[in-house]
């Protein structure tokens, strides 16, 4: 493979053109036995929920292959309260847990989010992005949190980040599918968020309402599943 793809000053469609060149030939060939294992069914382990933003990547993040997560996009990480706006994210929601029997659910969210700052700034996205607008009500809930917090300006994103996967999560849980797999013990949920210049990952503690690092998280999770 070269070490600098024709284009890659200024990508374009031949850029990704040329990049599925590069998998095809030397990348699918050291995997091969895996995609033909993939061809005719998926087993993915987690529901991966996250934002649609080009930095956050989720089997990078997670060290995951193809196959182990059923990964989910969209402006924000968000997960619409079940009958409040029925669509695609809802429909995957219980199609990962219905047909594909995912064993875990992860809501994503990361610093720098552009739509916790466009919920921020209020009337100013209304008027350019009504779209995104309509579709991060379904994060104002987190937004009013925060801001009766009456927090510096420099916390508010990150505080909204992290208010917002508190919300997703009640939210996840309103949905028939993943409140039944909850009660029988098959399922679990959690609540992330990535830090993209540290390339860290904070992990929501619910019992004790916090954000902890990694590490405690793991002992956590471990002396759980001692007892």
């Amino acid at each position: 493979m070269s070490d600098e793809r024709e284009g890659s000053d200024a990508p374009d469609l031949l850029y990704l053109l040329q990049g599925v060149d590069d998998f095809s030939r030397f990348v699918f060939p050291d995997s091969e036995a895996l995609f033909k294992s993939l061809a005719r069914r998926q087993t993915p382990h987690t529901l991966f929920i996250t934002c649609a933003d080009s930095r956050v990547s989720p089997e990078m993040i997670t060290q995951t292959r193809p196959g182990e997560l059923f990964v989910c996009r969209n402006i924000g990480n968000i997960v619409p309260a079940y009958g409040e706006m029925l669509g695609g994210v809802s429909a995957v929601v219980e199609y990962a847990v219905l047909a594909l029997n995912v064993r875990q659910i992860v809501i994503c969210g990361h610093s720098d989010c552009g739509a916790m700052k466009g919920l921020a700034s209020g009337a100013t996205i209304a008027d350019e992005m009504p779209t995104v607008h309509a579709w991060l009500r379904n994060a104002e809930a987190a937004r009013s949190v925060v801001m009766a917090r009456k927090l510096e300006e420099e916390r508010i994103v990150h505080a909204m980040v992290e208010e917002n996967i508190r919300l997703q999560l009640t939210h996840l849980r309103t949905h028939p599918a993943v409140a039944g797999h909850l009660a029988l013990g098959k399922l679990q949920v959690q609540g992330w968020v990535y830090d993209i210049g540290r390339g860290k990952v904070s992990v929501y503690d619910e019992a004790e309402s916090r954000f902890e690092s990694l590490e405690d998280a793991r002992l956590r999770m471990l002396r759980r599943a001692a007892r």
